[in-house]
Formats: structure tokens, sequence, C-alpha cells
């Protein structure tokens, strides 16, 4: 494991999320990733990394997530985020609002040798997301 291997595969996670090709989260993520806070009902794994952010950008399309601190060694990153977005598809169940949020957040993530994520950990400000939204 190496730091630099690390930040180069949350970076390019990052780019990922960013060209919204969902399908090529799997470079980033190992397949059996443990994900200890899943968004609700999401399949294990890779898959429900994909399925959250499927969801996520057809409810927020222009959804932008930008890092404010990356903290690394050589097993773990750190990375505090701004996410900001327009409610313009149905999220959790949540018809479009049309409304805007900015929230913070916080996600951790573990390495293995290969560079690939294999566990995570991860906190956004949700009870703000949805008061912006005016769903609270």
């Amino acid at each position: 494991m190496s730091k630099e291997k690390n930040v180069a595969t949350q970076q390019l996670i990052g780019e990922i999320l960013t060209a919204r090709e969902i399908d090529r989260l799997g470079e980033g993520f190992h397949a059996a990733v443990v994900d200890h806070d899943p968004a609700p009902g999401a399949p294990a794994g890779v898959e429900g990394i994909k399925a959250f952010w499927s969801d996520f950008f057809t409810a927020f399309p222009d959804a932008d997530l930008g890092v404010e601190t990356l903290v690394a060694d050589d097993e773990n990153v750190t990375a505090v985020f701004t996410i900001k977005g327009t409610h313009t598809g149905p999220f959790q169940g949540h018809q479009a609002t049309g409304k805007s949020f900015t929230v913070r957040g916080i996600q951790v993530g573990r390495f293995d040798d290969d560079g690939l994520l294999v566990e995570r950990w991860g906190a956004t400000d949700e009870a703000g997301l949805m008061q912006q939204l005016g769903l609270a």
C-alpha cells in the first residue's frame, strides 16, 4: 500500500463521478467493498455504491462535489467535501422540489495493496440537505 497510490485512486473516483461514468466505479472500488454507511436499501459491494450515485445523479443532475481537504496515509484516505445541486428528479421517495442545496460531508476509505477502496465510512449532512429541499 502507498499513500500516493491511494490518493490517486481517490482522485480517479472523483473524476469518474464528475464524468458521471458510474459503471467505471469498479476501477476505484473493490467489487466487495464494505460500506459501513450505505444508502437505504442499497445492495452490498460496489453495486450499492453504483446504485446510490446513479440515483443521486438522477435526482440532482447538476450535482457538484468539491473536495476541501484530503488527508492520507499508507492505508486510508479521508476527504472532507462540499456537495451542491438542484433537486430536479425523484430522491429517496420524494418528488423533485426544484430547490438547491449545499452541504458538507466526510468520507474515510481504507485501501488494499492494489490501491482499491475496500472499506468506507461516510457522513453527509442529510438533515441539512432535506431541510434545504423543504422535505424536513
